[in-house]
């Protein structure tokens, strides 16, 4: 009996120093340290944002005066008219011209929509601003269509006055003697000619400005649209140049600025 009683208490003692040193070891817990490449949003919320890990976002400023404008696609200065094209703030593709097209990627304020235009061109007439990469269709009533283009690239840019001379549906492409030997030169070879279709460079439609080798033109490449990529045509998404073949005749004033 007593052999039992003392088996007893040793087991009770047991277990009370068993808890008294667990809570003795978790009484004093260490501090938890979040590093600062683990500062998401969604794991700070977990217990307080440490003062070091903080970081701090600057955002360009857009002049409020102009804001409004901006965003809604117009192009007229408050303070003074200008021409279409001539930027609000800094022009938004100003540094386009060094970068690279990243491939199925496509900026949406490239995309067809109803702008304010306060220049003097008159209503059916096609403004070309190769700055900021856009394409007016002047509507008339102080607005015009606007759509993105794609540019020449450095050494390629021109401007001027022509009429579209003839238009064109699934064109051919016959490469100019002297892309083929610039492309060659680079390692590129490219035929003498292309039938119309969906892998043609010149896209779904085409309209021929004056008696030069520009084009207003599709393209097999809508990513580019936005950038100076071509060797002086404007190239457009192959829907939105089909819209804008709709809605001009042989005839139409275009003017690159």
């Amino acid at each position: 009996m007593l052999k039992k009683s003392l088996l007893i208490a040793a087991s009770i003692f047991t277990l009370v120093a068993g808890q008294v040193e667990a809570q003795d070891r978790y009484q004093n817990r260490p501090p938890v340290i979040v590093s600062p490449d683990l500062t998401a949003p969604w794991v700070m919320q977990l217990g307080g944002q440490p003062q070091q890990a903080r970081r701090v976002l600057y955002r360009q400023q857009i002049p409020a005066t102009t804001r409004k404008q901006y965003y809604q696609g117009q192009t007229v200065q408050p303070q003074a008219k200008r021409r279409v094209g001539a930027p609000l703030v800094q022009p938004v593709n100003a540094t386009r011209a060094a970068q690279r097209p990243v491939k199925s990627k496509f900026d949406p304020q490239y995309l067809p929509q109803t702008v304010a235009y306060d220049g003097k061109e008159k209503a059916g007439t096609i403004v070309i601003d190769t700055n900021n990469r856009f394409l007016y269709l002047v509507t008339g009533n102080g607005q015009a269509r606007r759509y993105g283009v794609g540019v020449g690239k450095p050494g390629f840019e021109w401007a001027g006055a022509h009429k579209v001379t003839r238009k064109a549906e699934w064109p051919s492409w016959t490469p100019p003697k002297e892309m083929i030997s610039r492309e060659a030169a680079k390692g590129h070879y490219l035929p003498a000619r292309m039938d119309g279709g969906p892998e043609n460079p010149l896209g779904a439609r085409a309209m021929y400005l004056g008696s030069t080798l520009y084009r207003i033109h599709g393209t097999n490449a809508p990513w580019t649209i936005g950038y100076a990529v071509s060797s002086g045509c404007i190239r457009m998404r192959n829907e939105d140049v089909v819209d804008l073949y709709e809605r001009v005749n042989v005839g139409t004033k275009v003017i690159v600025i």
